[in-house]
Formats: structure tokens, C-alpha cells, sequence
């Protein structure tokens, strides 16, 4: 019976790791996949995770499942991180997903109930696994262009000249923040126009946030959001805990919805609820409580937590701001050329280097240097002493 299966096409990221991984030279780099690492080349365990699973080690007393919406601390713990103060806690609601890709996933299912038609616009270039969970689901969707390949920047006026053919009710995808795969990310300028567009054209926004604390700030990097969440009548928040907390295996991630129709509200809650008991049933809780415990702990030794997590986030970001100026900075001197400045500008974990297909393999068959296809890199995968190798190597090939 198995026979009349159709042999999926491989994730270009994960055949890019198992060529990595045979790859015998020692100077290889791996720019690919999408994980932070330190400069070592590990992606560590956080401090303040670590003694967040020691107080939930010693201190919870059932492995009993928590309520179809998840751990409640957790989200509106999570929801207090995005939104602050900014929207009436009464206005949100919330489900616990597994992971970031979850929370999208299960905000899909609650976008496709209303009705069949109801189309998504996303970015080009987008995550790739965006159009993918669409296809999957059977969500039509068009794309917008974003990104201007010839100064690596945000287009936006482009972006709003394209979104002139969205139709009423449809549903429009933004990044939070530090952009995937390009690290160009909107103004808060841009934001408030898009907020404006959404309320004039009666247009849903669902918005991915996977990176907050990776750009400019925990703060800075939700400035846009919170515009627009406090603007609008209804906006979905998709979340990912996998980052900013370097959760990645423990599948973080939480749902949003800020509905300001006190009389829709439980109708958008309980369907959550019956699509996550469809989809996994409950949420796995260890991860999320960990997260609670950081941001929200009832007594002093918890409080201090939220600090050190603080601290920590900040230097992850830092280094990669200190990443991004020094890597554009020796591609200067590589290529006697401006081209790749804009890196300096770009936040986040990812570039487009804007590099061709047949450059990008030449990257990697010659110098051992992998990014996918479309040449994005992760900033996060280079360490100090691989720069200006990687930098050479890049002037060779253009």
C-alpha cells in the first residue's frame, strides 16, 4: 500500500548539514542552519535556564498534563515580554504550541476556519517554511516583494505598491523583527504605515516572532508590534521561545491573539483549544515552565533570574553585532569595495549575502564554506578567527 507515497522533496537545510557533516576539512564552516552558536562553536545551555531547571527540579510535584491551552504562567508571562502594557490583558489571548513553527502552524488552522478563501500574503524572500506549512495546509497565498537584491535593504515602497492587490479579510505575514532570511528589517516608520494599511483595508496580520532580544533590544525589537497590536482590532502573534532562551529541543511556543470584541473572545480561545487537541493534544510543559520561572518567579531567587537571562541575551547580541562590524569591515578590505556594508546594518542572526547559486557553490566545494542556496548566512555560525578567511574566500568567487 505504501508504494503510491510520493517521495518528498528534501529540506535544502537539513541535505546542507549532511554535507557538512562529511566534510573532512578542518577550516569548513557551517553557515547554514539556523542555530545560535557562541564563538566557541557550541550553542550553549543558558545560565538562567540552567538554574530554572534546578528550582523546577526541586520544586514541581506532578508530571500530570497541563490544560489544552498549556501552562497559563507561561503565557501570560510570554505575552507580558511582547506586549507589555500596551494592550488590556483582557484582549489577549493565548495557547502554548511546540515551538515557533507550532504557533504558526495552529494560528493557520484558526485563519483557515473562518474561511476557505481567505488567502496569505508573505514576504519574498520569506522563511522557507512559511509557504511550505501553507501548501501543507492548503492556504492559498501570494507573495510581496521585500527585499531589493541590489542594496540588500527593505524596499518599501515596492512592498506597499504590491499589497495595493490585497483583498479585504485577507491576511498579511511580517516578521517581528531581525527578518528571515534577509536581516532587513521594517522602521518603525514602515510599521505604522502598515498599521494604517491594515485598518483602512480591513487586513489580518499574523506576525512571526522568532528572534526578539536578537536585534536591537528586548524592547526595541517589538516597538512595531506592540504599534500595531495596540492599533488594531485583531492581529495574530506567532512566538518562539527556541532562541532568546536557546531552547531549541524543548519546543517553546505560544499562539496570540489580541481581539478587542469582548464577545469573540472565548469563541477564539475555545477553537485554539480544540486545535491543539486535534494537532498534539497537550503542549509539552517543561520548557514553557522553565520560561515562566525565568520571567516570572513568585520569590526573590526567581526574580534574579529574569536579570541574569537579561544579561546574558544581551551579550548574545552584542556578539553578533560585534560579528556583523568586524565581517564587514574585512569584507571591505577583501573585495576594496562598499557591497557589503550593508551586513553592519542588517540584524539578527541571518544576511543574503546576494550571491549567486553557482558562487555560493564554489563557496562551498573549494573553501568549505556552507550557506544555503540563496546565500544566507548565520552570523551566529562565525567565530572571530574564521573571518577574514570566510572574507577572502568571498572576494575570490565575486
Amino acid at each position: 500500500m505504501f508504494e503510491n507515497l510520493k517521495l518528498q522533496s528534501e529540506d535544502k537545510i537539513m541535505a546542507l548539514m549532511s554535507l557538512y557533516k562529511a566534510d573532512k576539512r578542518k577550516e569548513k564552516i557551517d553557515l547554514g542552519v539556523g542555530v545560535y552558536k557562541n564563538n566557541k562553536g557550541q550553542t550553549p545551555i543558558m545560565d538562567a535556564v540552567q538554574k530554572a531547571s534546578r528550582i523546577l527540579n526541586n520544586t514541581q510535584k506532578t508530571k500530570s498534563y497541563v490544560g489544552l491551552s498549556g501552562n497559563l504562567g507561561f503565557i501570560d508571562n510570554i505575552s507580558q515580554l511582547v506586549l507589555a502594557d500596551v494592550v488590556p490583558k483582557n484582549q489577549i489571548i493565548g495557547a502554548q504550541a511546540p515551538g515557533g513553527t507550532g504557533a504558526f502552524h495552529q494560528l493557520l488552522l484558526l485563519i483557515r476556519s473562518m474561511e476557505k478563501d481567505k488567502r496569505v500574503w508573505i514576504s519574498s524572500p520569506s522563511w522557507p517554511n512559511h509557504a511550505a506549512i501553507l501548501n501543507h495546509l492548503g492556504i492559498q497565498f501570494n507573495n510581496y516583494n521585500y527585499f531589493d537584491y541590489d542594496t540588500c535593504e527593505v524596499n518599501f515602497s515596492r512592498m506597499m505598491s504590491d499589497l495595493q492587490k490585497i483583498s479585504p479579510g485577507d491576511v498579511l505575514l511580517l516578521h517581528g523583527c531581525c527578518h528571515n532570511p534577509t536581516g532587513a528589517n521594517l522602521s518603525l516608520e514602515n510599521w505604522t504605515e502598515l498599521t494604517q494599511f491594515c485598518e483602512k483595508k480591513n487586513i489580518l496580520p499574523l506576525i512571526d516572532l522568532a528572534y526578539q532580544g536578537f536585534g536591537d533590544g528586548i524592547n526595541d525589537d517589538v516597538k512595531g508590534v506592540q504599534y500595531m497590536a495596540s492599533n488594531l482590532p485583531e492581529v495574530c502573534i506567532g512566538i518562539s521561545c527556541s532562541k532568546n532562551f536557546g531552547l531549541y529541543r524543548e519546543r517553546v511556543g505560544a499562539a496570540l491573539m489580541v481581539v478587542s470584541d469582548k464577545k469573540i473572545h472565548k469563541l477564539v480561545e475555545e477553537n485554539l483549544k480544540s486545535f491543539n487537541r486535534v494537532t498534539f493534544s497537550f503542549p509539552p510543559d517543561y520548557g514553557a515552565s522553565l520560561v515562566e520561572i525565568i520571567l516570572g518567579g513568585n520569590n526573590s531567587q526567581d526574580k534574579e533570574l529574569i536579570h541574569i537571562w537579561e544579561k546574558e541575551l544581551n551579550s548574545m547580541r552584542n556578539g553578533m553585532l560585534e560579528l556583523r562590524k568586524l565581517l564587514s569591515d574585512s569584507l571591505r578590505r577583501s573585495t576594496n569595495s562598499t557591497r557589503f556594508d550593508f551586513i553592519e546594518r542588517h540584524r539578527g542572526m541571518f544576511s543574503l549575502m546576494g550571491l549567486s547559486v553557482d558562487q555560493v557553490a564554489r563557496l562551498r566545494t573549494e573553501f568549505g564554506i556552507y550557506m544555503v542556496g540563496d546565500s544566507r548566512i548565520n552570523i551566529a555560525g562565525l567565530n572571530k578567527d574564521q573571518i577574514d578567511y570566510f572574507s577572502s574566500s568571498i572576494a575570490t568567487v565575486i
